[in-house]
């Protein structure tokens, strides 16, 4: 069987066909635009995504490989307004987008009775949010819309006709209810907002809809292919990876990173700092510490300098830890709640006359790493952690490895893919086909993991100090400055 996952990521979608022995058969990608209208505004075409799937596909899909069944996976959290049919009303809003920060106060009104089942820190670019922000704002398009849906489940129903969402992206809006496992009716009244533009909620691995003549004939592919409901990126990648149990941490680096670990329960974290999300195994949920400056920052900074990405992790390994007395502070979007300062801006800090393109491309590598570190010592289980997995495509260079090894002070074992995501995708198509039976019988197919990075004493040393004095200049805690 030829089993096809796609991943509607943040800039780009991948797609990967996989057989029932967890072979990749191909595998492909194609870019498109995230737009900024106005600043803190984070937009996306959804004809962009559409195009960019078709043009992914004739990339990957060779005449010779019949597609047996379709999974999806995608970026979490975003909104699509569309009308009964599926069509846009405007432009796709994104995890990364803030101007529904004042909509937050909406939520902080509501009983603390209902807020503890939403079981999550407040963020403004979720769709509970964002739908309040259109509801004010938009109101034409707001009140034109049949369906407020999240980016994947717009493909979804692109392709088969059929609406609906999965619990790991429904329980991503601030609109769920993590003890009921259902939406959050209640919260929905009380914020205003129409509980009809909510989508039947699906297990992840269900067979969600058949491809339509349409999307078969516009896609290069058969008609009444079996497509899985699938989930959001997060869960799809723990998926993708093996990441079946409680215990392991996994950093997931990308446009964002995250650090997530399998619980059993909805377990929702009393400081209010990290998420809590249900898995797409239907049966587990996970905590998150999310990161919104990563590989998004990373990508601004080779920009700037006009570096190949080759050169920016290259200077991680060039240039001594703390950057001769250079920070750089990543925060160029709002940070996530679990950051204590989640409003601070970015800048470099210590910058001289002797500083190189090199430092400034490595002090950003190390501002990233400090970001994550800050990340992953909100998560409950960080102290007991020894080992930390590594996935995702911007975890793939040996010097930039090492770098997180010796911030993050644990052992990193690498997983055999960089496409995580996009494998789960598949995966759920497997499951939604009968190839499996669940998400557990996947787990003789996980990719392997294998050390891959030892944090150095000496460094790990320098570093600790180092990362006071990042705390220090980020405004989070008083501590004397590193002399370069």
């Amino acid at each position: 069987m030829a089993l096809l996952g796609i991943d509607l990521g943040t800039s780009a979608v991948k797609v990967m066909v996989l057989d029932e022995q967890g072979h990749t058969l191909g595998i492909g990608r194609a870019d498109y635009r995230v737009l900024a209208p106005q600043p803190g505004w984070s937009e996306s075409d959804p004809a962009e995504w559409w195009s960019a799937v078709a043009a992914a596909l004739r990339e990957t899909v060779t005449p010779q490989v019949r597609i047996d069944a379709i999974g999806l996976s995608g970026q979490m959290h975003g909104l699509v307004l569309t009308d009964a049919a599926g069509e846009p009303i405007r432009p796709a809003l994104l995890w990364s987008d803030m101007r529904a920060q004042e909509e937050l106060e909406r939520y902080r009104s509501l009983p603390a009775s209902l807020l503890a089942r939403l079981a999550n820190p407040l963020v403004p670019g979720m769709a509970g949010p964002m739908l309040c922000w259109l509801a004010e704002h938009e109101a034409a398009s707001y009140q034109q819309a049949a369906w407020a849906i999240q980016p994947k489940d717009w493909l979804r129903f692109r392709l088969t006709n059929e609406v609906a969402t999965d619990p790991s992206d429904a329980s991503a809006t601030l609109l769920y209810d993590l003890l009921a496992d259902s939406w959050a009716d209640e919260v929905i009244m009380a914020l205003g907002l129409n509980r009809r533009l909510l989508p039947p909620i699906l297990p992840s691995g269900a067979r969600a809809g058949t491809l339509s003549a349409q999307a078969a004939e516009a896609l290069g592919l058969p008609a009444g292919i079996p497509v899985a409901t699938g989930a959001a990126d997060t869960a799809a990648a723990a998926l993708g990876t093996g990441l079946l149990t409680p215990g392991p941490v996994q950093l997931t680096l990308g446009t964002g990173a995250q650090l997530i670990s399998l619980c059993s329960g909805p377990q929702a974290d009393p400081s209010g700092r990290t998420h809590l999300y249900r898995a797409a195994d239907d049966a587990s949920w996970y905590a998150m510490a999310a990161v919104q400056n990563a590989g998004l920052v990373l990508n601004w900074v080779r920009q700037m300098f006009n570096a190949t990405w080759d050169e920016v992790y290259a200077s991680a390994g060039a240039v001594p830890p703390g950057t001769d007395g250079l920070f750089f502070l990543p925060y160029l979007t709002q940070e996530r709640p679990h950051h204590p300062l989640p409003a601070s801006r970015g800048a470099f800090v210590g910058l001289r006359i002797d500083h190189r393109r090199e430092h400034l491309l490595h002090s950003a590598l190390e501002g990233v790493a400090f970001g994550i570190r800050v990340a992953f010592e909100a998560l409950p289980t960080a102290h007991t952690t020894t080992t930390l997995r590594l996935a995702g495509g911007g975890s793939e260079h040996t010097a930039w490895r090492q770098m997180l090894a010796d911030i993050l002070k644990r052992d990193l074992l690498g997983i055999d893919t960089s496409a995580a995501s996009v494998r789960g995708a598949a995966l759920l198509a497997g499951i939604a086909s009968d190839v499996w039976p669940d998400a557990a019988a996947t787990a003789a197919l996980a990719p392997h993991a294998s050390p891959i990075a030892m944090p150095d004493e000496e460094r790990v040393h320098r570093y600790d100090a180092i990362f006071e004095a990042y705390l220090a200049s980020a405004g989070m805690k008083e501590s004397d400055k590193i002399d370069g």
